[in-house]
């Protein structure tokens, strides 16, 4: 028998008293949408054939609960949104208010300013009350109308105080990794004062690097963005005498939207992510390759994670943004000194272009595609929140709207695997080596 190793289980506040307002059906066969009910999961692992049958890892499917632990009409809910900007927040934020004003009856819903620093005694700037009329039309604007701002969530006492003293019920989290692990810390701070608060958090990291979230919203968006700016860029680069053209995108320390686009666009010659060491010089070097590729085919094309070669380049002070995340080198620059040094050294003129889109592409609104699933990642923690559960994310697992513990999706980074099928795309593709390593260790 298998060992689970993750626990599955979503924390619940307490008994379902209040019956829900929603007008939907108990049973099937009547046209009419259904409760969810409390026993309706899916595998974890469904490719895991040796799996325990009588104790799996299973995920509780989201959706709405025919009781509910909050009577809605008392419920005072909280949103935040932390970190860096990424497509989708707005629409995210709309979603909530909406499903808890018209489906639940809620009226008191505070928006916290600029992420967890607004739930500090020392912030200046009260939330702002949301209703219907303030949210109907700010999805079609990118950004947040919440303000971010990273960090401050490690004052877990401080914000906890603030929730006790201003009567919060529900506090929705939409954020990253950060954020998330800023709300398991306050989640756990309210278990200790034994309050009936319910932390729910909204995936949202645009390098969709969290564990246990097979999309996290505003990634679709971004990639849709980015393929945009490397078409541009291969036009720039097969245009122009021995033309280079690099294209510096998000990815600190996993390089989906790299990769992503570099499939998406079908252009790319050489795709460059934190995951995947590389050496610059000698035989086997990046340089070497991108030498061979120009002389045969007159231009080339390269995209880089943000995170990528950080091993490569010499840092005097590694300092930290407000999330803790190390300040990293600028790749994009460092491939442009060094490209352009190595060719002149070989006596080849080369036209060579750089291009960083990443803050433009971050900032945008949300395409359609990823505009619908903010609003059903919105809705549906409403539904988790009413019905008492806490200390989760609604997440998408085998195109299934899920409930993940924080707990679980905090543990580790989601990143690309070098033997897998992504990266095996990614070489056939591009036709770059698998390895561009003098010395593989």
């Amino acid at each position: 028998m298998t060992e689970n190793k993750n626990n599955c289980t979503i924390e619940r506040l307490g008994e379902t008293s209040y019956p829900s307002p929603l007008a939907l059906s108990r049973t099937k066969g009547n046209s009419i949408p259904n409760f969810v009910t409390d026993d309706s999961t899916i595998l974890l692992d469904v490719e895991n054939t040796q799996i325990s049958t009588q104790n799996p890892d299973r995920l509780e499917i989201a959706g709405p609960r025919e009781r509910l632990y909050f009577e809605p009409h008392k419920v005072h809910a909280a949103l935040v949104t932390c970190g860096g900007l990424c497509p989708g927040l707005n629409n995210v934020i709309r979603a909530i208010v909406m499903c808890l004003w018209h489906q639940y009856g809620v009226r008191k819903i505070s928006g916290i300013r600029y992420g967890y620093r607004g739930l500090l005694p020392d912030c200046r700037t009260p939330p702002l009350q949301l209703s219907p009329e303030i949210v109907k039309d700010i999805h079609l604007s990118g950004g947040t109308i919440l303000g971010s701002a990273r960090g401050y969530g490690d004052r877990t006492k401080d914000i906890v105080d603030f929730i006790e003293k201003d009567k919060i019920d529900i506090l929705f989290t939409i954020g990253g990794d950060g954020t998330q692990k800023g709300a398991l810390n306050i989640h756990k701070e309210i278990v200790k004062r034994r309050l009936s608060v319910a932390v729910i958090g909204i995936p949202k990291t645009i390098d969709n690097d969290l564990s246990f979230v097979e999309r996290s919203f505003g990634f679709e968006t971004a990639v849709s963005k980015a393929t945009e700016v490397v078409t541009a860029a291969h036009t720039e680069a097969r245009c122009a005498i021995n033309g280079i053209v690099i294209v510096k995108l998000m990815g600190r320390q996993s390089g989906f939207i790299a990769a992503y686009t570099a499939i998406a666009s079908n252009d790319v010659n050489f795709v460059l992510v934190p995951e995947i060491p590389f050496d610059m010089k000698g035989n086997n070097g990046f340089l070497m390759h991108l030498e061979k590729r120009l002389l045969k085919n007159g231009h080339a094309l390269i995209i880089a994670a943000e995170g990528a070669g950080q091993e490569l380049m010499e840092r005097q002070n590694m300092t930290t943004d407000g999330s803790g995340n190390t300040q990293l080198a600028d790749i994009g620059i460092y491939l442009k000194n060094s490209i352009a040094g190595y060719f002149k050294k070989k006596n080849i003129d080369i036209a060579l272009r750089y291009i960083d889109p990443s803050y433009t592409i971050r900032s945008l609104p949300a395409v359609p595609v990823d505009s619908t699933y903010c609003a059903s990642l919105g809705i549906n923690a409403v539904h988790a929140a009413m019905s008492g559960r806490t200390s989760m994310i609604t997440s998408l697992i085998h195109n299934h709207l899920v409930h993940v513990p924080i707990e679980m999706t905090v543990k580790k980074r989601n990143i690309i695997d070098p033997e897998g099928a992504l990266w095996r795309t990614v070489l056939e593709l591009t036709g770059q080596p698998a390895i561009m390593r003098n010395r593989v260790k």
